[in-house]
């Protein structure tokens, strides 16, 4: 891999991550901003080392682990760096359950934002699939039996990978929504610095999952994805106590990022089914799926 393709990655990964928790530093900022400066100080350092190290760099390491027991912790680690053929050929086999497991989260992921998530309309179609929510169901079941039945012809742990992902996918919902119902009690109540502090580390454990399991999209190299998703963390935070209200005002950028979702998730699935995907494409797309939001959210703040 060259320099060019490496630093390509690290910035998709790096757009990628911080599209996609703009949602989490909203919330973050709301709740830091009934705090003490000290504690506020204390997230902000702390908080970020633990999103870091701890949820964006283990969960990876733990994902290509389990899916890969026989290499060990430390080669799983630095698997895609490695000379050895049996520790490639280990990693090129399990590629496709990883794949389909992440694509077929990221699909439901951006099929649930479609039909039931409110949104600001960006696109022709988004409005109609907004009034017919109730199909969302009905949507990805379907999606899950074909891709299940597809993946039957390559094996079966492929199609249980499948399975997975859907499960992980409604599982990570329904602490998503539980977190939404508990940020708006936490708002209205006197708990301690100390204990908001612990639901805003919860938080962004919940909300890290997405952007973890499409890092996989970019690569398979667990310290590019600690790379990539910490820079990406890392400017989660400064948006967080800086311009965040800002960031708000481009009104499409999360279309912008559930868009990006869609596209990595079609481009792992068709990498698990056994097409060649080039690393380039991933990162080349995030940057102008996003670009093009963010430029349709800057016209319309122009001429608001």
């Amino acid at each position: 891999m060259d320099v060019l393709t490496l630093i390509l990655i690290v910035s998709g990964l790096g757009l990628f991550e911080t599209i996609n928790s703009v949602d989490n530093a909203i919330i973050n900022a709301e709740i830091l901003a009934g705090m003490q400066p000290k504690m506020q100080r204390w997230f902000l350092l702390w908080g970020l080392l633990l999103a870091v190290f701890l949820i964006r760099g283990l969960l990876p390491w733990l994902i290509v682990w389990t899916v890969n027991p026989e290499l060990g912790p430390v080669q799983s680690l630095t698997a895609t760096f490695s000379n050895d053929p049996k520790v490639l050929q280990a990693v090129h086999h399990s590629a496709p359950l990883l794949l389909m497991a992440a694509g077929t989260f990221l699909l439901f992921l951006f099929f649930h934002w479609l039909f039931l998530e409110p949104k600001s309309f960006g696109l022709w179609g988004e409005k109609f699939f907004y009034k017919n929510g109730v199909w969302f169901y009905a949507v990805v079941s379907v999606l899950l039996s074909i891709i299940v039945w597809q993946a039957l012809k390559i094996g079966s742990l492929p199609a249980f990978a499948a399975v997975v992902g859907s499960t992980v996918f409604f599982i990570t919902h329904g602490f998503k929504q539980n977190a939404e119902a508990d940020e708006k009690k936490l708002l209205s109540s006197h708990r301690s610095d100390l204990s908001k502090v612990f639901y805003l580390e919860v938080i962004d454990a919940s909300f890290s999952i997405d952007g973890v399991l499409g890092a996989f999209a970019f690569t398979m190299s667990v310290p590019l994805i600690l790379i990539g998703n910490g820079l990406g963390a890392w400017v989660v935070r400064y948006i967080t106590i800086s311009n965040i209200y800002n960031i708000k005002k481009y009104q499409f950028l999360k279309n912008g990022a559930m868009y990006s979702i869609l596209v990595l998730g079609l481009i792992m699935l068709a990498d698990a089914f056994g097409f060649d995907i080039p690393s380039w494409l991933s990162p080349v797309a995030t940057f102008i799926v996003v670009g093009y939001f963010f430029y349709k959210s800057r016209q319309v703040l122009l001429a608001a």
